[in-house]
């Protein structure tokens, strides 16, 4: 995963208050393992950055990911 990408969690997180699903955006790697994640609402308002493992993490695609 890189910065920009955009990820949803895979699990609960409930030490960050986020639960399964949400969708955020990478801010930064920290390490080979984790990223720096921002969780907004629809209206770009933040409501949590959080550091998550990539193993944690689904990344998100806007147009097609595999050839037809």
């Amino acid at each position: 995963m890189r910065l920009h990408d955009v990820v949803a969690t895979l699990e609960d997180l409930p030490e960050a208050h986020l639960a399964k699903g949400q969708v955020g955006t990478i801010v930064d790697e920290l390490d080979a393992e984790h990223v720096l994640v921002e969780f907004a609402d629809v209206d770009g308002v933040a409501y949590a950055i959080e550091p998550v493992s990539c193993h944690k993490l689904m990344q998100l695609h806007h147009r097609a990911a595999l050839a037809a």
